[in-house]
């Protein structure tokens, strides 16, 4: 798959396989294409050459229609959670049973209370955005997301901005969704300690490609030069040494 912005190529030839079922973790410096990638996958953006498939369907020549179709098999958990702050948690969370889908309304109660349940967070019905922690607004998101019953969860930095014991509850979360309803999941971070945590398989993007891929185990034993640097956050190595080739900066 080829995406660029004018000049600025961001995906370049990027190849990638994700297995029904299985947690793939996509990591690598910003600006490297991960937000595109998932963008491109939803149908937010179209790439400029090359194919996607989803469950063997070929996507990139859809209509908006048609590929509503496929979106309604996907949720995405945003970076901020990305909730209405004019409505209360219930009504969050029912949102696209309320605008997309008829459902009568002791079902979505019932939905909502039972997909709030399932993120740790029964009895906040009547809670306003305003009033909750950035940890307790991504669950909420993900309550929503699982309102939908997708097939494919998309998850966009889900621990950036919360403390240590919040994050590592996030990723428990992944994890038993995984496990419980045998959904893939897509997920985008830099924090290595829950990739290694949540992922099946990592993928490390680099200048728009796929440069490293393997489970947790081996992509922490890696000798890969750029994927060694980044996983272990050191400040020289070949992602800055190149970058400073680019902008023309010197030690």
């Amino acid at each position: 798959m080829h995406k660029s912005f004018g000049q600025h190529v961001i995906l370049n030839d990027l190849n990638l396989t994700i297995k029904e079922g299985e947690t793939k973790v996509v990591i690598g410096r910003s600006g490297t294409g991960k937000s595109v990638l998932l963008k491109n996958i939803i149908g937010i953006l179209r790439p400029d050459a090359g194919s996607i498939k989803i469950n063997g369907a070929e996507v990139t020549t859809l209509n908006e229609r048609d590929y509503n179709k496929i979106r309604m098999q996907m949720g995405m958990v945003f970076q901020g959670g990305a909730l209405f702050d004019s409505m209360n948690v219930a009504e969050n969370v029912a949102f696209v049973l309320d605008e997309f889908m008829s459902v009568d309304k002791k079902t979505v109660q019932a939905k909502v209370e039972r997909c709030l349940g399932m993120v740790g967070l029964s009895g906040i019905e009547e809670m306003m955005p305003s009033e909750l922690s950035g940890g307790m607004r991504k669950r909420v998101s993900l309550a929503r997301v699982l309102c939908m019953e997708p097939r494919i969860i998309f998850y966009d930095e889900p621990t950036t901005g919360v403390d240590p014991i919040t994050s590592d509850v996030i990723n428990n979360l992944i994890v038993d969704l995984r496990q419980k309803l045998k959904v893939t999941s897509i997920v985008v971070t830099h924090d290595m300690n829950s990739a290694y945590k949540v992922a099946d398989h990592i993928v490390m993007l680099y200048h728009g490609q796929v440069v490293a891929e393997g489970t947790p185990r081996e992509i922490q034993s890696t000798k890969h030069p750029v994927v060694k640097q980044f996983i272990n956050g050191e400040a020289k190595g070949p992602i800055t040494e190149n970058e400073n080739l680019i902008f023309g900066y010197t030690d």
